[in-house]
């Protein structure tokens, strides 16, 4: 496997089939796991197809089997990357970290896509849904 990230909140790694295996840790790390797995299911469930599909979920080990999206921008022109964020809220997700770092670009078609979901807001509301974005 190829390492991509390792940082205290996660460990991320690409395997030798492409799938990207992300292991979460540190601080809050169940209900961070929790919640990316849950706007992951909804944004499958809303026929989004630019975000990663969840392959494989594995509570006990806070870790996620993801579709790759794709390899990580350098640049993107600052309009663009707030129309590929905005974009999500169509399907019913607001993302929280808009960073290039959070975008990718998929060459197999030409697509721009959004990784990263677990500080991200579900507008559609939902009983038990919450955002985790860290204030301040």
């Amino acid at each position: 496997m190829h390492e991509m990230k390792d940082t205290a909140r996660a460990l991320v790694r690409i395997g030798y089939d492409g799938r990207v295996h992300k292991t979460f840790r540190g601080h809050q790390a169940q209900e961070r796991f929790d919640h990316e797995v849950r706007v992951l299911r909804h944004l499958e469930a809303k026929g989004c197809d630019f975000v990663p599909r969840l392959l494989d979920v594995d509570p006990p080990a806070l870790k996620i089997i993801t579709t790759n999206c794709g390899r990580h921008v350098d640049q993107l022109n600052p309009e663009r990357q707030a129309e590929i964020f905005a974009e999500l809220e169509k399907y019913g997700v607001r993302h929280e970290d808009r960073e290039l770092r959070n975008i990718t670009y998929r060459t197999s078609d030409g697509r721009f896509c959004v990784i990263d979901f677990e500080f991200a807001t579900l507008l559609d509301g939902g009983e038990g849904t919450v955002s985790l974005k860290p204030s301040g």
